[in-house]
């Protein structure tokens, strides 16, 4: 099989590398069908903030490869920074066994990270609209999302916070059980604060407030979140109503003591308050800890939930590349039937068509009573020839991956001029 990966990930290149080559959908719409026409029978180009991938059938089985990276790094003006060595070349089973492991989240950066399905059904789409999917590429992506859905629902690969904002949401979840009834205060406008904030709207949180050191900022926050503000110097004194405190921000002094929250406790007739505190350093005194009701948790208790939680999938990987392997399989069971069954029915046609040139070239030779077994011997001299190299393609169109049998179609269309009748 013809198939090409060319890429650079997280393994080959740094982040001020990839930045470099990584392409917008705006982008891909401008370079891609441009790649089709040079280089490409069809293709599919998935860009993301940890990969940048080409997948494709080239139009010509000695492809200049290097020029096809040249055109990505020429297209980017990045030749100062994108080298050769950043680029990989993968072919045929290894290059589908990697966008399967890709797709199903084992060969990300955050293992199992539950983005990338999406991001290249995205890629996918765009490919398809531009018109550089073709059949084999329609199916390779058809199959890949199935491995994608089979590892989320067959496997725990995707399970558990393996993020600061996540871990600290869920975290959140299992002291209320029903987020909707409550309200959460997030401290700080930086990028923790705003996931965070994004994952607890995820999961219907009742309110959102947003307090900073600048107003500004939360106010920003609040309005694209639909929150509402607090004072940032009055903290203290606006926690009657909060359910949750999610902290982030740097900040070399506590910004609630262990006095302050004492009062809020009691003015709060001891209802239960669930704070983390990302900061470093801290920005929650330690000491809140010890008071009734207070659930107090800070970065390290995050990166030990976190921890375990990575454990976890790293355990699920087995199990989704048992699955990789079983829809390798079934791809390349489809590819191969694709090829072999086609080319056994050319093959007979062919040999049939010259037999009957030949038989009717000859027939007035023969006695009119021995035409009909000339035929039938004819026939039987043919299925002979043939019989031999139909049952070595038929035996290699079984379960196993096998490049062999794909190299001896081709072998047979080209010997037999099959490929111009194609």
């Amino acid at each position: 099989m013809n198939l090409i990966s060319i890429g650079i990930n997280h393994r080959t290149a740094p982040v001020e590398v990839r930045e470099k080559i990584w392409f917008s959908n705006d982008e891909i719409i401008l370079i891609l069908p441009k790649l089709k026409e040079k280089f490409f029978k069809e293709c599919v180009l998935v860009s993301t903030c940890n990969r940048t991938e080409l997948y494709g059938i080239p139009s010509n089985e000695l492809v200049d490869t290097q020029q096809i990276e040249e055109e990505l790094i020429k297209f980017k003006n990045a030749d100062n920074s994108v080298k050769p060595e950043h680029f990989y070349l993968l072919h045929s089973s290894i290059a589908i066994s990697h966008l399967f492991k890709v797709v199903s989240g084992i060969d990300s950066m955050i293992l199992g990270d539950v983005q990338i399905l999406n991001q290249i059904k995205e890629a996918y789409l765009t490919a398809a609209k531009l018109k550089t999917v073709g059949k084999l590429t329609a199916r390779l992506f058809d199959t890949a999302f199935h491995v994608g859905k089979r590892a989320r629902s067959e496997t725990q690969i995707g399970e558990g916070a393996v993020s600061i904002s996540y871990a600290a949401v869920e975290l959140a979840s299992k002291i209320f059980s029903d987020l909707k009834r409550h309200t959460a205060l997030i401290i700080g406008s930086g990028e923790t604060a705003q996931l965070t904030a994004k994952h607890l709207q995820a999961k219907n949180i009742g309110k959102l407030i947003f307090t900073n050191r600048t107003r500004e900022k939360a106010e920003n926050l609040a309005k694209e979140m639909n929150g509402a503000v607090i004072e940032f110097n009055n903290l203290a004194e606006e926690l009657d109503n909060i359910d949750i405190i999610i902290s982030s921000i740097t900040i070399p002094d506590y910004i609630i003591t262990s006095k302050q929250m004492q009062k809020v406790m009691r003015e709060r007739h001891n209802r239960q308050l669930f704070i983390i505190d990302i900061g470093v350093p801290r920005n929650i005194d330690p000491e809140i800890a010890r008071i009734e009701n207070v659930f107090l948790y800070d970065i390290d208790a995050l990166n030990n939930i976190i921890d375990k939680n990575l454990e976890k999938r790293r355990a699920e990987v087995p199990k989704v590349k048992k699955i990789v392997f079983e829809e390798l399989e079934q791809f390349y069971n489809w590819y191969k039937s694709l090829q072999v069954n086609p080319t056994i029915q050319e093959l007979r046609l062919q040999f049939e068509k010259i037999r009957e040139e030949e038989v009717s070239k000859n027939i007035n030779r023969f006695k009119v009573e021995d035409r009909e077994l000339v035929d039938i011997i004819t026939k039987r001299i043919i299925n002979k020839i043939l019989h031999t190299p139909i049952v070595n393609l038929k035996n290699g169109n079984n379960s196993e991956i096998d490049e062999d049998t794909i190299s001896k179609v081709s072998l047979i269309r080209s010997l037999f001029g099959l490929e111009k009748k194609k």
